[in-house]
C-alpha cells in the first residue's frame, strides 16, 4: 500500500509539474489593431510572438499602414512563439479598376499592375469559337467602387485540347501503305527497326553447317515492302493528334 501512495503521488507530481510547464508557456494576446506593424511587432516581441501581414484592404475609417484585424482576437490565450496573422489598411480606394477584358492575359496583368493593383487569381475556360489567351471576365467589374481588396481575379479562355483517337491496328500491313496512312491522318512515323530473325527449327539428322553457324545473314533495311509485326503505341491506345508511331518490320 506504501508503494502504491507513492506511485500515485508520483504521478500527480508529474501531472502537476507538466501542467505549470505548459500553461507557463501560454500567453494573452494583446490588442494590436490600430498600431502600424513596426508598433505591433514591439508590443508582441516581450510576449514571444510573432506579426505576419497576410493581406491589404481598403478602408476609409483606419488610416493608411495601420492594422486592421488580428488572428486570433486580443485576449486569446496561445502558446509563445505563436504568428499573429493581421491585415493592413491602405486607406480608402482612389485609383479605378481598369477593364481588361479582350485583353491577353500578360497585357491585362501589365495594366492592372501599372494601376498598382494585384492579380489575385486566374482561371481558365474552354468556349468554340473564342480564341485563346483572351480575358473572358474579370472581378471585380471595371469601375468598380467600394472595393475591399486591390486584388483581380481573371477568367482565360482556353485553347481547346488537342483530339484524341484510338489506335488501330498496324500489325501484318505493309509499311508503305501504313505510312501513308499515318501522315494523311496527322501522325508522325517515328523509329522503324528490324525484328530479330526468328531460328529456323533445327534438322537432327542433318549435318551440322559451321559455315551458316559462323556466318550471320546480312542485316537488310526496313523497306516499302516490310511487313510490320510489332507497333508502338500499342493498338487500342488513346493518342494525340500528331503522336509519333514506331514499328518493327521483318
Amino acid at each position: 500500500m506504501l508503494a502504491l501512495a507513492l506511485v500515485v503521488v508520483a504521478l500527480v507530481s508529474a501531472l502537476t509539474a507538466m501542467r505549470f510547464a505548459i500553461h507557463g508557456q501560454e500567453v494573452q494576446v494583446p490588442a494590436v489593431i490600430g498600431l502600424a506593424p513596426a508598433d505591433a511587432e514591439r508590443a508582441v516581441a516581450g510576449l514571444g510572438l510573432q506579426i505576419e501581414v497576410e493581406r491589404q484592404y481598403y478602408s476609409a475609417t483606419i488610416p493608411v499602414g495601420r492594422i486592421m484585424t488580428q488572428m486570433p482576437l486580443a485576449g486569446t490565450k496561445v502558446r509563445r512563439g505563436w504568428q499573429l496573422r493581421v491585415a493592413q489598411s491602405i486607406g480608402p480606394q482612389r485609383v479605378s479598376i481598369p477593364d481588361v477584358t479582350r485583353e491577353s492575359e500578360r497585357a491585362a496583368e501589365l495594366n492592372i499592375r501599372r494601376r498598382g493593383l494585384e492579380v489575385a487569381s486566374t482561371a481558365e475556360i474552354q468556349l468554340p469559337g473564342i480564341p485563346a489567351d483572351q480575358v473572358l471576365a474579370q472581378s471585380p467589374p471595371p469601375n468598380a467602387s467600394q472595393v475591399a481588396a486591390p486584388k483581380t481575379n481573371l477568367l482565360i479562355s482556353a485553347a481547346p485540347d488537342a483530339p484524341a483517337f484510338v489506335l488501330p491496328n498496324f500489325v501484318g500491313q505493309p509499311l508503305g501503305s501504313v505510312a501513308r496512312t499515318l501522315q494523311d491522318a496527322g501522325f508522325k512515323l517515328g523509329t522503324v527497326s528490324l525484328a530479330p530473325p526468328t531460328p529456323a527449327p533445327a534438322d537432327p539428322g542433318a549435318a551440322p553447317n559451321t559455315a551458316s553457324a559462323s556466318t550471320p545473314p546480312a542485316q537488310q533495311q526496313p523497306s516499302p515492302a516490310s511487313m510490320i509485326v510489332t507497333q508502338w503505341p500499342p493498338a487500342g491506345q488513346k493518342v494525340l493528334l500528331g503522336a509519333v508511331v514506331n514499328f518493327e518490320v521483318r
